[in-house]
């Protein structure tokens, strides 16, 4: 936070800047009108509005500061002199002040309403759509100076859009920042403020949609200290139209692990908002049979719903807004998304506790007396909701960033496209067999990506405008005796000169490509009783060396690999075997060698070397891990399940191994790293499935890498979705820290291109794409629905011509076409 401080003087300068008008008196809120974060929350209670130069010319900020009351300001100063950490997090948070770059962006208007209240709004470009501020002008402030204030204010706006003096505009010039045609600013309330507690029985309706009734009903309560709750929402007609799905018989309960009264509400696909279906029910999570459990929501007078208790219901918790966000999944494949919101916090916890603990039994297949408290604690602290908060407003620079990358993508062309201007630099793209890409294998050394198909593998090179370019097909992957083979895995070796591959129904035995010749030149058999279920490379960047071992392990052995020895390859002293079943399934290497092994269980090992006992062991959350990745320094490390990835801080923060990584001395009982659960939140999971008919399946995460490059980005990708992870937005605890892009056809796989999170290598069934990162868009029901079914809606509406192939064709210039 102190950094991004820092950065934005050294953008904009001081904010200590000449002052070009100032509202003395006024409040500012924050409003989130169609958000289940609550409806509206006060800031300041007391407040001045500026508009202020920076230091750089054309460049203006908006700024709303904190007004101390008489002896206030001497209070708070000596509660955090009594606690440094306190007043570190204060400082922090910018506690006194906010400051807003007078974009365009912003949307900054006013509006008079009945009576002498007036009001500044602009929109919250960090948070969620319909998000605004709003500043509530003092009765005592002059009509003349608020109209002066929005004059000044698109001054600015125009100086920072055209970059040069607002004395060279005309009138109609200004007309450009009105944004009349804006929804009626929704009306502030008080009753959210971080003084009051958040209860069902304290707050109003903060998840339906809110009709002009009953904006009118909040505006008359303003000044009341305790709301009352919304009973009935009137859901829009698309509402409507999109039903909760029929209930279906339930089965009969064994054991009830939890009862609990909470309010229901449905999320509406065409509003994206969550309604209120009933303000009274109970939610009862029961043993139904041998590990199987099951999820009952019912009224007095209704039966809302009833399902299993499974992975795929996509739990998430949040207590600051007492709320459960969960989907359910009908059999005829359609998906919803619905949401618990309980009275108080205990409530809460009890039902989290019971429904946990019927998660992980049916996971685990074991009671869950049986674990220890502080796994279970683990176990709960995974599921809360760590990315449902927005983080702290944004710093303005970063605002502009934002804004300016957005107009960079609108200009760039798309990789999938019908236009029907270029016919003649289309070009219709048929594959020349059966085959299907299922994986990618990125140059380190070189800049080539190697694509499998069947048993051929196709060349890509990287060019200098970072797109790809199809450079030579090797037709035949088959064995020494000349057997033809698929590979089953793959890895590049050796300076990228040769390609490690593994033939699907020889698990004792790998093949070593030689990429110059084309052809496997050898075989290796690594042992004659343990088989390789994957390998990795050494260290990280072993394979920009002459490094000839590697890691492999079986399901309950962890080995090294070294092509030099004569007869099996197995390294006998380094090799850890387990008597147990720990069933191992991933394995991944830090740049110095350290060792990271997950399982089908869903635990992870961490290894500073090999024939040694793991240093740290990271209990499961239930779900088996198929993927697994690891920061160069050893400091993250990210296990992809089927429908979330965990993201796992390995550096100790207390006692005696302080500043250690877990790979390198043992974490204390009581302090094991806790997890960060990155999921697609269970709205777009819902809309997702309404698009696609499926569900979330995530292909292997993996980090953005290079020598001596940070990590910032994860990449993954479920069904047709290409999906991004900010890591600095996700450590901030931002509300859905990603971007996505939507293809027609599922993706095979994918990988960041060596040394940069810029750009993302793309397998499609039928295409290799090098895709920008600024083709990747924050999800929106736009954005899931993807670019053809918009393009499909504005043919229907007569917005743009039909082709008359009737089909869609690929950009010569964005996709790869040859056949391989």
């Amino acid at each position: 936070m102190f950094m991004l401080k820092s950065v934005g003087k050294l953008i904009f300068g001081s904010s200590n800047q000449e002052s070009l008008i100032e509202l003395p008196q006024g409040q500012l809120y924050l409003v989130r009108p169609l958000s289940p974060k609550g409806y509206s929350e006060l800031i300041f209670k007391d407040a001045t509005a500026q508009i202020r130069k920076t230091a750089q010319d054309f460049q203006y900020q908006l700024v709303v500061q904190r007004v101390y009351e008489e002896g206030e300001a001497e209070l708070l100063a000596g509660e955090d002199a009594e606690d440094a950490e306190a007043d570190a997090d204060i400082l922090a948070a910018e506690r006194d002040e906010k400051t807003f770059l007078l974009d365009e962006a912003l949307h900054f208007r006013i509006e008079k309403r009945e009576g002498s209240e007036t009001v500044l709004a602009w929109r919250d470009l960090s948070g969620d759509l319909g998000d605004v501020y709003e500043f509530v002008c003092d009765a005592s402030v002059p009509p003349n100076q608020i109209e002066q204030f929005d004059q000044i204010a698109k001054q600015c706006q125009y100086e920072r859009k055209y970059r040069k003096p607002h004395t060279t505009a005309s009138p109609e010039d200004f007309l450009d920042f009105d944004f009349d045609d804006e929804q009626p600013i929704p009306q502030a309330s008080p009753l959210h403020s971080p003084t009051l507690s958040r209860s069902v029985d304290g707050s109003d309706s903060m998840f339906s949609t809110l009709p002009a009734k009953t904006m009118a009903n909040q505006a008359a309560k303003r000044d009341q200290a305790v709301a009352t709750p919304v009973k009935d929402a009137t859901p829009t007609k698309a509402a409507r139209d999109h039903k909760p799905p029929a209930v279906l018989d339930h089965p009969q309960a064994t054991e009830v692990l939890c009862a609990e009264n909470a309010e229901l509400h449905f999320f509406d696909f065409p509003s994206g908002s969550f309604v209120l279906q009933d303000a009274s029910v109970t939610a009862t999570v029961s043993e139904v049979g041998q590990w199987q459990y099951y999820l009952q929501v019912a009224s007095k007078d209704r039966d809302w719903l009833g399902m299993p208790v499974v992975a795929d219901m996509n739990p998430v918790f949040n207590f600051e807004f007492l709320s459960f966000i969960f989907n359910q999944f009908t059999p005829d494949g359609q998906a919803y998304s619905w949401l618990l919101r309980f009275k108080d916090q205990k409530t809460l916890e009890r039902f989290q506790e019971g429904l946990l603990q019927a998660l992980w039994e049916q996971l685990n297949q074991m009671k869950w007396s049986k674990i220890k408290d502080q796994e279970r604690d683990y176990v709960a602290d995974a599921f809360a909701d760590l990315a449902m908060d927005d983080a702290e407003q944004e710093h303005e620079e970063e605002h502009e960033e934002e804004v300016e990358e957005e107009e960079v993508e609108d200009d760039r062309p798309v990789s999938e496209h019908y236009d029907s201007d270029e016919e003649q630099e289309d070009e219709d793209y048929q594959p020349k067999d059966n085959e299907v890409n299922k994986q990618i294998a990125v140059g380190y050394k070189h800049d080539r990506s190697f694509v499998v198909r069947g048993s051929k593998i196709g060349v890509f090179k990287h060019t200098p405008n970072n797109h790809l370019e199809f450079s030579t097909n090797i037709s035949k992957v088959e064995t020494p005796d000349g057997t033809l083979f698929t590979p089953k895995k793959v890895m590049l070796h050796n300076e990228d000169r040769n390609l490690i591959l593994q033939k699907d129904n020889d698990p004792n035995k790998l093949y070593r490509m030689d990429l110059e010749y084309g052809k496997v030149v050898d075989e290796w058999k690594v042992h004659e009783d343990i088989p390789v279920l994957t390998f990795a490379p050494e260290n990280k960047f072993a394979q920009m060396t002459h490094e000839p071992t590697f890691l492999g392990i079986s399901k309950n052995a962890l080995y090294r690999v070294d092509p030099r020895l004569s007869g099996q390859k197995l390294v006998d002293s380094q090799l850890k075997q387990y008597a147990s079943k720990n069933d191992f399934s991933a394995l991944a290497t830090t740049e110095k060698g350290y060792i990271a092994v997950a399982s089908n269980k869903g635990d992870i090992r961490l290894f500073d070397r090999l024939g040694i006992n793991a240093k740290t062991h990271i209990p499961a959350l239930g779900e088996p891990i198929i993927g697994l990745d690891v920061s160069a320094d050893g400091r993250w490390v990210l296990a992809t399940c089927r429908t979330y990835l965990l993201l796992i801080d390995a550096q100790q923060k207390s006692g005696k191994n302080e500043g250690k990584l877990g790979f390198e001395k043992s974490f204390a009982a009581d302090a094991k790293p806790q997890p960060r659960r990155l999921a697609l939140t269970p709205e777009h999971v819902a809309q997702f499935n309404h698009e696609t008919g499926k569900g979330v399946s995530f292909t292997q995460a993996k980090f953005n890498t290079g020598a001596g490059i940070e990590e910032t980005s994860i990449i993954t990708a479920t069904g047709p979705y290409i999906i991004e992870w900010n890591l600095k937005k996700v450590l901030a605890g931002r509300k859905a820290p990603y971007l996505i892009k939507r293809y027609t056809d599922d993706v095979k796989a994918d990988d960041f291109k060596f040394g940069t999170d810029k750009n993302v290598i793309v397998a499609l069934p039928h295409e290799v794409n090098m895709v920008d990162h600024a083709r990747l868009k924050r999800p929106t029901r736009e954005s899931i629905a993807g670019e053809f079914a918009l393009q499909a809606m504005r043919r229907q509406s007569g917005r743009i011509g039909t082709p008359s192939s009737g089909r869609y064709k690929l950009g010569r210039d964005d996709v790869v076409k040859e056949a391989y």
